[in-house]
């Protein structure tokens, strides 16, 4: 939402913005709550990726966790900017994310090892230099979904064989997590004009960051955990403070 206050980065070039009115705080941010609810996803995914390399897991934990970084850390130029080069600093690691989703949970079933991965990558750099050039609007949101419905019959599948009633728990954050945070922004996306003449806008946008950064640290602990079972390094979730889950393995010494 633009109020027309002159700004450090210039006219806004990106094609979405959302509820919450520009450079209210600081001439340098633009969406200034919008730009700091992803700082604890940057936290999150940095203690996942700390408890991936500190107990060896597989080296695509590492990469995913670092993804959900990049797209934290891709966010939050874009919100502060709300420039189109960075809105692609945005938008295209959601996709690589995405792609690295579907890699996890489908390639321990696949026969051809190199096929998907190439297959992904492809479609990835493919993807991002089409963005490039294009600008997609509601397009990408509808190629978006389409990619998190793709994870969805995988993710239920893992569900229903886990027997492990924390690494169930892990599932259940990740459906609430994702329902909360779809609601926070389907809000500010359709009732902006209502929010906007609240005394206090209730930034449904921020909290949509806040809920994803829980629900990907979420759904990367839970996928860890099923990974673990299916190398038969005894995993368990345990608690850090008896607060944040994280999974905990024993690897035969072999390994």
């Amino acid at each position: 939402m633009d109020d027309g206050i002159s700004s450090f980065w210039g006219p806004v070039t990106s094609t979405t913005e959302c509820c919450e009115k520009n450079y209210a705080h600081s001439s340098y941010i633009a969406e200034f709550f919008n730009t700091i609810s992803n700082i604890p996803c940057v936290l999150l995914a940095l203690i996942g990726l700390i408890n991936a390399l500190r107990q060896r897991f597989e080296k695509r934990f590492s990469v995913l966790h670092i993804s959900n970084m990049i797209l934290a850390i891709g966010s939050m130029f874009f919100h502060a900017t709300l420039q189109r080069v960075q809105q692609q600093s945005d938008e295209t690691p959601m996709v690589w994310e995405m792609l690295l989703y579907m890699y996890i949970l489908y390639s321990p079933d696949w026969h051809y090892r190199s096929t998907m991965p190439t297959f992904l990558f492809l479609y990835g750099a493919g993807f991002a230099i089409v963005h490039s050039v294009i600008r997609f609007g509601i397009g990408f949101k509808v190629h978006y979904v389409i990619l998190c419905l793709l994870c969805i019959p995988r993710m239920y599948k893992y569900y229903i064989h886990t027997q492990d009633v924390s690494a169930k728990r892990l599932a259940k954050l990740y459906v609430a997590t994702l329902f909360i945070g779809g609601l926070c922004w389907l809000s500010d996306r359709l009732f902006c004009e209502k929010i906007s003449s609240w005394p206090i806008n209730p930034q449904g946008h921020a909290w949509w960051h806040l809920f994803m950064g829980l629900n990907s640290y979420f759904a990367n602990t839970f996928l860890m955990f099923c990974r673990a079972q299916q190398r038969q390094w005894a995993p368990k979730v345990v608690y850090f403070m008896g607060i944040l889950p994280y999974v905990k393995i024993e690897k035969p010494k072999a390994q």
